[in-house]
């Protein structure tokens, strides 16, 4: 096992129970065994318990109880939505009795600010209805109803706009990767619809036409924030997050995302890691890594991406990996 993987295997729980599955191709029930723990032990434990028995974290649904809706917007990532986002990201097993109770007291009492919808039914905005239908799809509460409010919301160059007035604004890249995740979490838990599935394909093509970071009519780079890999995603986007979601709905790959891949790439550290380039700012309830430094989340989404696409078997990808040795902190 080269240093990489001790690394990452000396994190979280979250962490620990996704580089066994996905990067070393441990036995099912060690796998299984270690994510049991993340509703337990670590982050997972710890968000958990910030749930209050309204269902809420930090009093609000999209934003935090606290915050003063007459004061400029600025990003807080404390309330349910984010929450539960996060738990997903962490792979909370959703047959943990932890979680279950957790996501049933979202279902049973959670409802949105504007037009009192349960949460799990979604709202208005694409880029926050494709969260919603990614949680909806992971914890088995259904999300038909946020599908048919995304198709509504489709614009006409196949992507998707929070800000969008008609359907020929043009797509953000943010708000597309959002739906994007949630209406391809919904098939593969059973969601079946045609008009949906032509809806992912029309939005994936929309990226792929600019591979993923390129203007289509200049060929430069659409934002520069785009190559730097962040996590917690929220809702933003950047290449690794659109990598990650190509990783799962073309399994055979797509040339289209080849600059992209080697762009994440040529970001990796001379010790085989990657940095955690942007932190998304505001306030947390788990500050799980910092800005600058060795990212295990990045490090393990990367090599995960680097696999799919290189084709590698948990022992090449190991021997692939340079060979400088990492000290575990």
């Amino acid at each position: 096992m080269d240093g990489v993987t001790r690394w990452l295997l000396a994190g979280d729980p979250a962490i620990r129970w996704q580089v066994l599955a996905d990067l070393v191709d441990a036995e099912p029930a060690e796998v299984a065994a270690e994510r049991a723990r993340v509703s337990t032990e670590g982050w997972g434990a710890r968000l958990l318990a910030e749930q209050a028995d309204d269902g809420l974290w930090d009093g609000g649904v999209y934003r935090p109880g606290w915050v003063d809706e007459r004061r400029p917007f600025f990003d807080a990532w404390t309330s349910t939505h984010f929450s539960l986002e996060t738990l997903r990201d962490l792979g909370a097993d959703p047959g943990a009795p932890e979680v279950r109770r957790a996501v049933e007291l979202v279902r049973d009492r959670v409802l949105w600010d504007h037009g009192g919808r349960p949460y799990f039914d979604g709202e208005t905005e694409p880029c926050i209805n494709g969260t919603t239908l990614a949680s909806a799809a992971y914890f088995g509460t259904g999300g038909d109803a946020v599908v048919e409010t995304l198709l509504e919301r489709q614009l006409s160059d196949g992507g998707w706009n929070c800000w969008a007035e008609d359907a020929d604004a043009a797509s953000s890249f943010h708000s597309t990767i959002c739906v994007l995740e949630g209406l391809l979490a919904w098939e593969e838990e059973g969601g079946v619809s045609p008009a949906a599935r032509a809806a992912r394909l029309a939005g994936e093509e929309h990226l792929l036409e600019r591979h993923l970071l390129f203007r289509r009519s200049s060929g430069l780079p659409i934002d520069p924030r785009f190559s730097m890999p962040a996590f917690p995603t929220r809702w933003y986007y950047d290449v690794l997050r659109a990598l990650e979601h190509f990783r799962r709905a073309r399994p055979e790959r797509d040339e289209r995302c080849a600059e992209a891949v080697e762009v994440l790439r040529g970001r990796r550290r001379p010790d085989g890691r990657w940095a955690m380039e942007q932190h998304r700012m505001g306030p947390v309830l788990l500050d799980m890594e910092e800005e600058g430094a060795p990212s295990r989340w990045i490090t393990l989404r990367a090599l995960r991406v680097l696999r799919w696409w290189d084709g590698q078997t948990g022992s090449s990808a190991q021997s692939a990996a340079p060979s400088s040795s990492v000290s575990t902190p």
